[in-house]
C-alpha cells in the first residue's frame, strides 16, 4: 500500500508479515515524520504498547501490549474474491504459449491475437469451478460488481474462513453472486474472535437461498429474529465460539425445517428447556435435528440431557469437556447415565452405542436409583405406584424402565454389606442346571472377581468355550428367583451375590 491514507481505512482488517490486525488509528504521530497506522494485533504478544505514544491515546486496545504503529506501505489490505481465486486456482502458461499467436474472425474482418488459448483456458477453469477454499487468503472484499458470477457461476462450497472480511456487507457482495452457493465456511481462529461487527446473521443468509452447510465459528453471533424465510435449507448451522448465543436465541432456530446437525461448541451454554414438552413428551422444536455437539461448554447438571431426551430425531451427541462428563475415572458411569437418560440416542461422543450397552445402561440406571424409586412412592403394584412430582422432573425416563424391565424388585435395592478387604471372598454353591452327572461344587470367590473372569475359570474346569457359557445366581433368601449375570465388566458383588448364594451355570 501507498503512504497515502484516507479515512475509510479505519476499522479494517490487515495483514503484516502473516499477522492479522485491525486498523485503529491513521495519521501523524508528532515527532516522528511521515503517516502512520495503528493497529490492534489479533494475537496482542505481537504488539508493543496500548494505543500510546510519549503520553498521547492515539486509540485503544483490549490488551496493554496489543497495540503498534506501522507505516501503510509494510500494511497488506487484501486482495477481492475473485483476485483471490484466479491466484489460488487458474494454471498459468509458460512464457512461449504467452506469445502464441492465432488468428480469429470477429465479423468479417480476420484479427491477430496473442495469447487468445490462454484466455479461454483460464475463463474455462474458472466456470468449472464447484468447490473453492481460500482460507487465509487474505480476502478483504467481493471486488468488481457481477464479476464473480459472471467468472464462477457454478461455485457450490466456498470456504472464506481466517480471512480480512470487516463488514457483513462484504459478505452478502460475494454471496450474493453465488446463487448455487450449498455450503459457506466464514469461520475465523480464536485469536480474531469479535473482530466482524455483531450484526444479524440473517442479514446474510438471506442472500443464500438454497445454503444447505453454514459455519460461523468466532464471528460474535447474535440472532435476534425468528428466520421465516432464511436458512430454510440449511442442514448443518455450526455457531461455536459464539458467546452471544444463548438459549432464548437457540429458540429462534428451532422451527427451521431441514436443520440436523447443530454444533454449539464453547458457546457458554449450560441448560437448556423445551416448555412445550411435559414429562415423557416430545418437543416440537428442532423436528429433525440429528446430530448435536455441546464440547466445551458449562453443562453441569443432568436436566439438560433429561431434556434432550424431548428432541424426537435425536440420535448422535457429543458433550466433551463439560464439568459434568469430564474425563475421569467416572467416565464410564457418565456415559451410562447420559445413555440411560436419551433413549433414541445411537452415536455419543463419536461412539456407537450397541444394545447391549443401552440394555447394560438402563437396566444399572433403574438399580441405581431404584431406593430412590421407592421413597418417592414408587410401587411394584402399578395400582399403588404414586410417584411425586420431583422424582418424575429429575427421573423421566425411569417409569418407561419400569414398564421395559419391569419394576425393581425388593432384593435388588438391599444394600451391599460393607467389607474391609476389597478381595473379600464370597463362599458359593456352582450347579449345572442342565447338566445332571455334573456335581455340586462349592468354591470361594472374590466379590471383586468380574463375571468375564468367573467365564474363564469355569471355561478352563468345564472344558467350555467362554462365548458358550451363561451364568445366572439365585439367593436362598429369595428361592425360585433367577438373577442373570449378563455384563462381563461388572463384579460379583455389582449383582449382590453374597455368601452362600448359588451360581448357575449353562451352556
Amino acid at each position: 500500500m501507498s503512504d497515502t491514507l484516507t479515512p475509510d481505512v479505519i476499522g479494517r482488517r490487515v495483514e503484516v508479515n502473516g499477522e492479522h490486525a485491525t486498523v485503529r488509528f491513521a495519521g501523524v504521530v508528532p515527532s516522528v515524520a511521515g503517516p502512520w497506522l495503528g493497529v490492534e494485533w489479533d494475537n496482542p504478544e505481537r504488539g508493543k504498547h496500548d494505543g500510546s505514544h510519549e503520553g498521547t491515546v492515539y486509540f485503544k486496545c483490549r490488551h496493554p501490549t496489543g497495540g503498534s504503529f506501522i507505516r501503510p506501505n509494510k500494511v497488506n489490505f487484501g486482495t477481492d474474491f475473485l483476485t483471490a481465486i484466479k491466484n489460488r486456482y487458474v494454471l498459468e502458461d509458460g512464457p512461449e504459449e504467452d506469445r502464441k499467436e492465432q488468428i480469429v474472425t470477429l465479423g468479417n474482418k480476420p484479427v491477430e491475437t496473442v495469447g487468445f488459448d490462454s484466455l479461454m483456458k483460464q475463463q474455462s477453469q474458472l466456470s468449472k469451478l464447484q468447490e473453492v477454499s481460500l482460507r487465509n487468503c487474505a480476502v478483504s472484499c467481493a471486488g468488481e460488481k457481477g464479476g464473480v458470477a459472471e467468472a464462477c457461476p457454478n461455485i457450490r462450497r466456498v470456504d472464506l474462513s481466517k480471512n480480512l472480511l470487516s463488514s457483513w456487507d462484504e459478505v452478502i457482495h460475494i454471496a450474493d453472486q453465488l446463487r448455487h452457493l450449498e455450503v459457506l465456511n466464514l469461520s475465523i481462529s480464536e485469536a480474531e474472535r469479535l473482530r466482524l461487527p455483531p450484526d444479524d446473521v440473517l442479514r446474510c443468509a438471506a442472500w443464500c437461498p438454497g445454503l444447505e452447510e453454514l459455519y460461523l465459528e468466532s464471528n460474535n453471533i447474535v440472532i435476534s429474529e425468528r428466520p421465516t424465510d432464511v436458512l430454510q435449507t440449511v442442514k448443518l448451522l455450526d455457531l461455536s465460539s459464539n458467546q452471544l448465543i444463548d438459549e432464548n436465541q437457540l429458540y429462534l432456530i428451532a422451527q427451521l425445517p431441514r436443520l440436523e446437525q447443530l454444533i454449539l461448541s464453547d458457546v457458554g451454554i449450560s441448560s437448556i428447556h423445551f416448555p412445550d414438552a411435559g414429562i415423557g413428551c416430545k418437543t416440537s422444536m428442532f423436528p429433525s435435528l440429528q446430530y448435536l455437539v455441546v464440547n466445551d461448554n458449562q453443562i453441569s447438571q443432568w436436566s439438560f440431557f433429561n431434556e434432550l431426551d424431548k428432541l424426537p430425531s435425536l440420535r448422535a451427541l457429543s458433550c466433551l469437556r463439560n464439568p459434568l462428563t469430564k474425563e475421569d475415572k467416572e467416565a464410564n458411569t457418565t456415559r451410562q447415565l447420559i445413555i440411560a437418560s436419551i433413549g433414541q440416542l445411537k452415536t455419543l461422543n463419536k461412539c456407537e452405542i450397541l444394545p447391549k450397552e443401552r440394555r447394560t445402561a438402563e437396566l444399572d440406571y433403574r438399580k441405581a436409583f431404584g431406593n430412590e424409586w421407592k421413597q418417592a412412592g414408587g410401587h411394584q403394584d402399578p395400582d399403588k405406584n404414586r410417584l411425586s412430582e420431583e422424582f418424575l422432573r429429575a427421573h423421566p425416563r425411569y417409569q418407561f424402565l419400569c414398564l421395559k424391565y419391569g419394576a425393581p424388585e425388593d432384593w435388588e435395592l438391599k444394600t451391599q454389606q460393607p467389607f474391609m478387604l476389597k478381595n473379600q471372598l464370597l463362599t458359593l454353591k456352582i450347579k449345572y442346571p442342565d447338566q445332571l452327572d455334573q456335581k455340586v461344587l462349592e468354591k470361594q470367590l472374590p466379590g471383586s472377581m468380574t463375571i468375564q473372569k468367573v467365564k474363564g475359570w469355569l471355561s478352563r474346569l468345564l472344558k467350555v468355550p467362554v462365548s458358550d457359557l451363561l451364568l445366572s445366581y439365585e439367593s436362598p433368601k429369595e428361592p425360585g428367583i433367577e438373577i442373570k449375570l449378563e455384563n462381563d465388566l461388572q463384579s460379583l458383588r455389582f449383582y449382590s451375590v453374597e455368601n452362600e448364594d448359588c451360581l448357575l451355570v449353562r451352556w
